[in-house]
C-alpha cells in the first residue's frame, strides 16, 4: 500500500500538470518507476479521488476537475523543508486535505466522522473571519478609528460571528496534542452559540466522547490548521489579503459534503444533490431576484448554488431571500453551517420539522423553488382535505405528486419550480398519479421536462428526470419571455454526462449548457437566440399532443430518433460489400476453429468439441470480428467452460 507521502506527491504532480495528465509524463517527472505509478494511481483511483483517462487514453485526471490546457509536469522536488500550507484555489487543494483528513477516520463511519470534520472546517473558518476583523480593528485605520476590538457588535455589524477567546482556533491548536482536546472543543462549540444566538442548537457538541480517538482528533486539528484561506481581495493590491475574499474554505466544505456522500453511499445522498444538477436547475431557472423555496433542503445545496449564480452575474448577494425546511435535525445543522460559512442569511424555521406534517412557511409565496425531494417515498403524512391537494389526493404509497403540489402551493403567480423526480412520475398511472398528472397538463403548468442521464446521484441507480412548472406561461416583457402558453418543451439529455469513475457521472460545463441554453432560447429569454427542434434531444410539444401520449411526460416519446449522418454510399453498393466481408469473416472464423481444435488435442484433449461449445467459440470470434476487435496477442475475446476461462486466441496460436 503507498504511503501517504507517495500519494500527495501524485496528487501535486497532478495538480501542477492540470487534468487532463499524461501518465508518461507524470512516470518521468515523480522519476518512479512503472510499478510504483500504477500502484499509487490505482490507490488513488480506489479512493475516488483520482480518474483513469475514458476508452484507450494514457491519461489521468483529479476527479471533478475542469479540463485545463496541457502544462509540462513539474520535476520532482526533495520533500526535505516542503511547508505544510496551500493557498490554491485549485481542486488538486481540497483532494490532498480530503486524502490527510481521511486517513485519519480509523474504523469510524462515514456518517459519524462526518459531523466531526465539518463541524471543526466550520469553527477554523468562523475563527479566521473574527481573527482578520479583529485586526482591522485593532489596527483602528480608516472607518476603523477608535473601534474596540472587544465589542461583540463591532463584528456582529460585519456579518462576523463573534469568538470568545476560548474558541478561537489558535486556543484550540496549542492543546491540540492534549488529552482534554475534545472537551475543549466542545467548550468552544457551547461558547459560540452562547454568544451568536443565529446558530444556537446548531454546531455540534459530542467531542469529548470516549468514542472519539483524542490522538487522531488532535491530529486532524493540526490538518485543517494547513488550510491558508489568505487571497488578495479583488480590486485591492496583493498585500491586501481577506479570507472571505475567495471562498477556499467553502469550496473545502462543499468538496468534503460530496466525498461523505459518496463515502456514505446510499445515506450520503439524501442530504446531498450532486452539484451539477443542481447548477442545472438554478442554470435553467436563473433566481436573479426574489424569494428562493426549498421544503427539503438537505445540505443547502440549492441555496449555495443560487448565491452563486446571483453573484457570478453581477447580482447582489441580498437580492434573493433564502426559505427553507429540512426534516431531519442534523442535515438541518449541516445547512444551517454551509450557509453560515458563506455569509448568507436564510430563514429555516424555528426547528426541523416534516414539510407535508407542519408547513414551517405556510403564507410563503415563492417566486422560485428548487427542490429535490425523496424519490418514491412511502412512508410519508398525508392529510385526506389539506388545502394543497388542488389537482387530486395524492396516493399514500408514493408522494411524489404530493411534493409536485406543495410546490405548487407555495410559488407566487409569477413563480416557477425546478425539482428532481424519479423517472415513475412522468408515466405512472397508478392509484391516480396519472389523473393527477393529466390535471397539471390541462392546467398548463409544465414548463419544461429534461431526462438526465444515469449514474448521477450517490444514493441510488434509479434513471431521475427535471420538471420545470410555470404558474403563468404567458408573455412576459420584463424577463423577455414569450407566450408559450399551450406548449411544454421536452429534453432527452440521457446520452450527456461522463463517467468520473466506474459508477459515477457528472454533468460537465458543455452539457450544462447545452442544455440549460436550450431551454432559454425555447422560453425566448433575452439574447438567448432562436430555438429549433432537435430530433433525438428536443422537441416543443402542443398540449393537445401531450394528450394524445395519454398525458405521458417522458420526452423520449416526443424527440423522436437522432438523425444518421448519410455517408453517401448508396444502399445497392453498401450491401453486397457488406455481405462480401461478412464471408471473408466466416472462412477466416472457420480456419480459427480448426485451429483451436488442434491445440486442444495437443493439451490433451481429443476430439472435437460438442457443438454447443464449438458454436460458442465461432459466435466469439464472428462477433470479436465483425465489432472490429483485433485476432493478435493481448485480446481478451474468451469463452467460459464451467469455471474456466478460456482464451479464444491464445489456444488459436
Amino acid at each position: 500500500m503507498p504511503d501517504p507521502d507517495q500519494l500527495n506527491d501524485f496528487l501535486e504532480a497532478l495538480e501542477t500538470a492540470g487534468s487532463p495528465a499524461k501518465n508518461a509524463a507524470l512516470t518521468e517527472a515523480l522519476g518512479w518507476d512503472a510499478p510504483l505509478y500504477e500502484e499509487v494511481k490505482t490507490a488513488l483511483v480506489a479512493k475516488g479521488i483520482v480518474v483513469r483517462g475514458r476508452g484507450r487514453s494514457d491519461s489521468v485526471s483529479l476527479v471533478g476537475a475542469e479540463p485545463q490546457a496541457p502544462q509540462p509536469a513539474p520535476a520532482r522536488t526533495p520533500r526535505k523543508g516542503k511547508t505544510a500550507g496551500n493557498g490554491t484555489a485549485n481542486l488538486g487543494f481540497e483532494a490532498k486535505l480530503w486524502l490527510t483528513a481521511d486517513k485519519l477516520r480509523n474504523n469510524m463511519d462515514a456518517a459519524e466522522y462526518k459531523h466531526v470534520v465539518l463541524g471543526l472546517i466550520f469553527l477554523k473558518y468562523i475563527s479566521d473571519s473574527f481573527e482578520e476583523h479583529r485586526a482591522k480593528l485593532l489596527a483602528g485605520e480608516g472607518e476603523y478609528a477608535g473601534a474596540n476590538p472587544e465589542d461583540p457588535d463591532e463584528y456582529k455589524a460585519e456579518n462576523v460571528f463573534w469568538v470568545p477567546a476560548e474558541a478561537r482556533w489558535s486556543h484550540l491548536q496549542a492543546h491540540a496534542r492534549e488529552a482534554t482536546i475534545g472537551k475543549l472543543v466542545d467548550d468552544a462549540m457551547v461558547a459560540i452559540e452562547r454568544d451568536n444566538p443565529r446558530l444556537k442548537g446548531v454546531l455540534p457538541k459530542d467531542y469529548a466522547r470516549p468514542g472519539l480517538d483524542k490522538q487522531r482528533l488532535g491530529e486532524l486539528i493540526d490538518v485543517i490548521a494547513t488550510i491558508e484561506l489568505t487571497a488578495a481581495s479583488e480590486g485591492e493590491g496583493l498585500s491586501a489579503k481577506s479570507h472571505r475574499s475567495v471562498d477556499l474554505l467553502g469550496r473545502v466544505y462543499e468538496y468534503f459534503l460530496t466525498r461523505f456522500a459518496s463515502a456514505e453511499g446510499k445515506n450520503g445522498g439524501q442530504f446531498y444533490t450532486p452539484s451539477c444538477v443542481v447548477r442545472c436547475l438554478v442554470e435553467m431557472l436563473e433566481p436573479y431576484k426574489g424569494r428562493i423555496y426549498d421544503p427539503c433542503c438537505g445540505s443547502g445545496g440549492m441555496f449555495v448554488q443560487s448565491e452563486k449564480f446571483v453573484e457570478s452575474h453581477g447580482g447582489k448577494l441580498g437580492d434573493i431571500s433564502i426559505y427553507g425546511q429540512e426534516s431531519n435535525a442534523t442535515t438541518r445543522r449541516l445547512a444551517v453551517m454551509n450557509l453560515a460559512l458563506r455569509g448568507i442569511e436564510a430563514d429555516f424555521g424555528p426547528e426541523h420539522a416534516d414539510s407535508f406534517r407542519r408547513d414551517l412557511h405556510p403564507e410563503l409565496r415563492a417566486d422560485y423553488v428548487l427542490a429535490n425531494p425523496p424519490f418514491n417515498d412511502s412512508d410519508w403524512f398525508r392529510k385526506d382535505d389539506d388545502v394543497r391537494w388542488q389537482f387530486g389526493v395524492p396516493p399514500k404509497g408514493n408522494a411524489n405528486f404530493a411534493w409536485v403540489q406543495h410546490f405548487i402551493h407555495h410559488l407566487a403567480p409569477q413563480g416557477m419550480a425546478g425539482f428532481v423526480l424519479a423517472n415513475g412520475s412522468m408515466s405512472s398511472n397508478q392509484s391516480g398519479e396519472g389523473e393527477i398528472r393529466r390535471a397539471l397538463i390541462e392546467a398548463d403548468l409544465v414548463d419544461c421536462m429534461v431526462a438526465l442521464p444515469g449514474q448521477l446521484f450517490y444514493s441510488t441507480q434509479i434513471p431521475l428526470c427535471l420538471w420545470f412548472l410555470a404558474k403563468s406561461k404567458a408573455a412576459d416583457a420584463q424577463r423577455g419571455f414569450r407566450d408559450r402558453r399551450g406548449h411544454t418543451l421536452f429534453i432527452d439529455a440521457r446520452k450527456l454526462g461522463t463517467l468520473i469513475d466506474r459508477v459515477h457521472r457528472e454533468l460537465l460545463e458543455d452539457d450544462l449548457e447545452k442544455i440549460s441554453g436550450t431551454y432559454h432560447r425555447w422560453r425566448g429569454a433575452n439574447g438567448a437566440g432562436s430555438y429549433d427542434d432537435v430530433p433525438g434531444f428536443c422537441k416543443s410539444a402542443t398540449t393537445a399532443e401531450i394528450a394524445a401520449h395519454g398525458h405521458v411526460l417522458t420526452p423520449g416519446r416526443y424527440v423522436g430518433a437522432e438523425e444518421v449522418e448519410d455517408d453517401g454510399e448508396p444502399f445497392e453498393v453498401k450491401m453486397p460489400r457488406l455481405v462480401a466481408e461478412l464471408e471473408a469473416q466466416f472462412a477466416e472464423s472457420a480456419k480459427l476453429e480448426q485451429a483451436i481444435q488442434a491445440n486442444l488435442r495437443g493439451l490433451g484433449y481429443g476430439g472435437r468439441m460438442g457443438g454447443n461449445n464449438a458454436r460458442s467459440l465461432s459466435r466469439i470470434d464472428r462477433r470479436t470480428k465483425i465489432e472490429g476487435f483485433p485476432t493478435t496477442m493481448g485480446s481478451q475475446a474468451g469463452i467460459r467452460l464451467g469455471k474456466q476461462r478460456i482464451d479464444v486466441f491464445a489456444l488459436a496460436r
